[in-house]
């Protein structure tokens, strides 16, 4: 793989972001209505291949069952409001109303109050008296102490999200987390990242996790790259997971691990762009965070925007443009990609000759 030299001590290779590449139309075009979208990782199918990411300003309770219903997967924040707060409504208000200077320093203080574990078990299963599939995030400094109750309380599919995660974290500290071992002693399919690498992917496959989050999560609200230095060119991410999740399949004789991308998903031609790449499914926060039915408000943030030592994020305002049902569905009242995510899905893949995800992965991209 060509590198570009930085300086004589230095180089670095070139990493390309969605909105680097392109889709290429083949030969062949199709009917949308002869497209599925839908997808499968473990025993669970669902219609959209779309997780809606664990963020308090994306996913409530209440959205979480609506996001189901519609065929996707809703993912509460276990560490969020709605484990924090008996009611957090009044909270999500204020938190609506901030000004800009002292929106950082409140959140801190809202969400300094413990997590409590009975409202774990109350949240997740309101959610599993809906009958939709249940899904909950923790972080994996949270995973050991609350992971009992996330089970006991009957979550299907459990997620461990932060901003990046390793199977090989090394602490003095503490003990850390055992991916390895943890995983193999549950009984519901665990997804895991994020991760950025085709290394760091390898050994997240080998520790038995069912998906692999690629990216930093966050996106637009995201202040990673500014705080820390760190960022993720998303299409050379996807690309470069989705290669070990062959090589994988290969050393563990096929099994499959799942590619979600998860980060820099704005607008619908992102979505198109990462399967291409080789996702299975993407993991959406500011999209949705657009809904006029979102518990933001109009705002958007996630778990890195009040963290108690080093905030590397920010609440970011978004004008509403539908309703969460109009943002994936239609119909579109705007040209930017922002609304009828999966009716522009559909049509990416009927314009190429598609008729499935996995075939996609398969489409021609070229660098613009």
């Amino acid at each position: 793989m060509s590198e570009i030299e930085i300086g004589r001590a230095k180089r670095g290779r070139r990493a390309y972001s969605f909105d680097d590449i392109a889709i290429v139309p083949s030969r062949r075009t199709r009917d949308p209505e002869e497209v599925s979208v839908a997808w499968q990782i473990d025993a669970y199918r669902f219609e959209l291949p779309v997780l809606a990411a664990p963020m308090d300003s994306v996913m409530s309770p209440a959205t979480a069952i609506a996001f189901g219903r519609m065929g996707g997967l809703g993912v509460l924040n276990l560490e969020g409001l709605w484990t924090r707060y008996e009611d957090p409504n009044d909270l999500l208000e204020e938190v609506a109303g901030l000004q800009g200077a002292d929106a950082t320093y409140r959140m801190q203080e809202i969400y300094a109050e413990p997590i409590k574990p009975e409202l774990i078990t109350a949240r997740l299963n309101e959610i599993r008296d809906a009958g939709v599939t249940v899904a909950g995030s923790l972080s994996p400094q949270r995973t050991k102490e609350y992971a009992k109750t996330v089970v006991d309380a009957g979550v299907d599919m459990f997620v461990i999200r932060g901003t990046t995660v390793s199977a090989e974290h090394v602490s003095s500290q503490a003990e850390p987390l055992n991916l390895k071992e943890f995983i193999y002693e549950l009984d519901v399919p665990v997804v895991v990242g994020g991760c950025a690498t085709y290394q760091a992917a390898l050994h997240l496959m080998r520790t038995g996790a069912a998906g692999v989050l690629v990216g930093f999560g966050g996106g637009a609200a995201h202040t990673t790259r500014t705080v820390l230095g760190l960022s993720v060119p998303m299409a050379s991410a996807v690309a470069d997971v989705a290669a070990a999740r062959r090589d994988y399949m290969d050393e563990s004789g096929g099994r499959y691990v799942h590619v979600i991308a998860d980060g820099s998903i704005g607008r619908s031609g992102d979505i198109a762009k990462a399967v291409a790449c080789g996702a299975d499914a993407v993991m959406v926060g500011s999209p949705f965070a657009r809904a006029t039915d979102a518990p933001g408000r109009g705002f958007h943030w996630g778990g890195e925007a009040h963290h108690p030592q080093l905030p590397r994020g920010e609440r970011v305002e978004f004008a509403p443009v539908g309703t969460l049902e109009e943002i994936l569905f239609g119909p579109s009242r705007v040209a930017d990609g922002t609304m009828n995510l999966i009716g522009a899905l559909r049509r990416s893949l009927a314009t190429t000759g598609y008729t499935e995800l996995k075939e996609f992965q398969r489409v021609e991209v070229v660098v613009q």
